[in-house]
């Protein structure tokens, strides 16, 4: 039963209109016009200001030559389109002849692909007709309009069917949905306008069940170097400020949501804004991606992830099932606790092998060997570094089970960074390092309590917070989280942790026997077979997807919304 008031709030009209607004007006009006870009351009065109100046800045700016392949085109295509009627013909002809001169890279991972080919759709659809000559890849309109179309159909059909491949990234969600937000509003066709709306409510759907006050949680395809431990600090939540009025927005409100919102008129319907904000206390959610394209050493191209989260109040838990799913920027497992205020606060709690190495870079990228680690290295720099706190490893083996995550590693002797790394956040409180060889801490209203498998040593992490540090080749990690209403103290949560039955054995490969605090019995074993064949694509409380169905269902109390791109209709019950 949802409280009166809070049902009242629910169903009052939303903030959306306010704050997307509130992001056009802010980048329309920056302290200086002497600097300003597309951005800039783009907003006051929308908000129908200084057509003069928007004219002489975009031919300027085109003058000094483009830059940032796909980055540079979807900026390009805000401006043409929110400045179709407002331009000067001398912009006009400086945007156009940008089209023909200027070759953009088209990348190779799929939020690029999206990127690229939304913008090859739309400005083929705004200059139809045009020959070869008048496109900087020598296709005329008619082609590069026809392959991006196909391309969109092809990515829209595969994340249906198998998920994403840059599944729930921090960063990069913002160029998932812009694309959507512009075919949603600009796109001629009705077919591809109601698909890229329908996916605006998948992608949208898929952070809500997974995020605690906008920052999201868990397993990512890809996070950063600072938002893997400042866990509000970029666009996910600048999103859910945006979409949902959750937590914070960042300083300068992002440039993804500012494209995204000059596009788009949708608002998240009734049924996502109860997803977001309104759950019960201990809510298990499943679902499956699929890895990037591997190029080489697998002989299936995209591979599955296994991704559990455990949502309650006061914190979140969340993994994938281990491995090398994603290269150099994958985030595997966390606790997320909640805060009142999450700026500046690292308020989360992981581990990890950090790997690094060929058969990483070379089974997902499709540059040669010898120039591969410097492609990489220019653009992560924390890659190569052995105190790193983000990337995947073949040898980290993962388990969940509710708010129990079990963390297995069968390092190779050899192997170029032979210790795993632990993140203890300067926000943890209490930390107690108990004689049962668990390491007790609280961190917001949560307790978590850390069984490292192997011995360690501490060292200081720049900026705050310590690394654990273990050296052995066979190592792992017993986590288990409880809410600080749970037990009246830490002694009352130290006690009934270390009453729970737990057997490890390091030889000949790491396996734990563990019964949680839940009374589930977790045998665990590294490199054992596993079953996931019962999973679904989505599996929660909120979301049901069968895997290769191309249907989800949002459910919310009696609420129910079938998005089906079999038949592209949305149902609403």
């Amino acid at each position: 039963m949802i409280p009166l008031l809070f049902a009242f709030l629910l169903a009052a009209p939303p903030d959306y209109p306010a704050r997307a607004r509130e992001i056009i007006q802010h980048h329309a009006r920056p302290a200086s016009l002497e600097t300003a870009g597309y951005g800039t351009i783009a907003a006051k065109l929308r908000l129908k200001e200084d057509p003069e100046w928007c004219s002489r800045r975009l031919i300027e700016i085109l003058k000094a030559g483009p830059t940032g392949d796909m980055f540079w085109m979807f900026p390009v295509t805000a401006v043409a389109y929110t400045g179709r009627d407002q331009l000067s013909p001398e912009a006009w002809q400086a945007l156009r002849e940008a089209w023909r001169t200027y070759m953009p890279f088209r990348g190779d991972t799929e939020n690029h692909w999206l990127l690229y080919y939304t913008s090859m759709y739309l400005m083929a659809q705004m200059w139809p007709d045009q020959p070869g000559e008048a496109w900087f890849n020598g296709k005329s309109s008619a082609e590069n309009f026809k392959e991006s179309e196909e391309w969109i159909h092809w990515w829209v059909d595969m994340t249906t069917r198998r998920g994403q491949g840059e599944y729930d990234c921090t960063h990069y969600i913002g160029v998932f949905l812009l694309p959507m937000s512009y075919l949603a509003e600009w796109a001629e066709d009705p077919i591809i306008r109601k698909k890229a709306r329908m996916m605006l409510d998948y992608i949208i759907a898929d952070y809500a069940a997974e995020q605690i006050e906008g920052i999201y949680a868990g397993s990512h395809a890809r996070t950063d170097d600072r938002q893997v431990v400042e866990k509000w600090a970029g666009v996910s939540s600048d999103f859910g400020w945006l979409l949902f009025g959750l937590g914070y927005h960042t300083p300068g409100y992002g440039g993804y949501p500012l494209y995204y919102v000059l596009a788009s008129s949708y608002q998240p319907p009734e049924i996502l804004q109860r997803i977001a904000k309104d759950r019960p206390d201990g809510v298990l959610h499943k679902e499956t991606k699929r890895t990037r394209h591997r190029w080489r050493f697998h002989e299936e191209r995209n591979g599955d992830v296994y991704k559990t989260t455990y949502l309650r109040h006061d914190y979140v838990v969340g993994s994938d099932q281990g491995g090398l799913l994603q290269p150099v920027q994958q985030h595997s497992w966390d606790v997320t606790w909640r805060v009142a205020d999450p700026r500046g606060v690292h308020n989360t709690l992981f581990t990890l092998h950090p790997y690094s190495g060929l058969l990483e870079l070379q089974a997902y990228f499709t540059f040669a060997p010898d120039s591969a680690t410097e492609v990489v290295y220019r653009s992560k720099k924390s890659y190569d570094s052995p105190d790193k706190l983000l990337g995947g490893s073949p040898y980290e083996q993962i388990f969940q089970d509710r708010d129990t995550v079990i963390a297995l590693y069968d390092i190779a002797p050899g192997a170029r960074f032979p210790h795993i790394n632990g993140f203890f956040s300067k926000d943890l409180t209490m930390v107690t390092e108990d004689p049962s060889g668990w390491i007790f801490a609280r961190g917001g209203d949560a307790w978590i309590a850390y069984r490292p498998l192997a011995p360690y040593s501490w060292k200081p992490i720049e900026g705050g917070g310590r690394r654990l540090f273990s050296p052995h080749l066979k190592n792992g990690a017993i986590v288990q989280v409880a809410s600080a209403r749970e037990f009246r103290s830490l002694d009352a949560f130290r006690a009934a942790v270390t009453r729970l039955p737990l057997e490890v054995r390091l030889e000949p490969t790491p396996s734990v026997r563990f019964r949680t605090l839940r009374g589930a019995e977790m045998h665990c074993t590294y490199g054992a077979p596993r079953d996931f064949s019962s999973w679904k694509l989505f599996d929660g409380p909120f979301l049901k997807a069968e895997r290769g169905s191309r249907m989800l269902e949002l459910r919310h109390g009696t609420m129910r919304r079938v998005l089906d791109f079999n038949t592209l209709t949305v149902r609403d019950e």
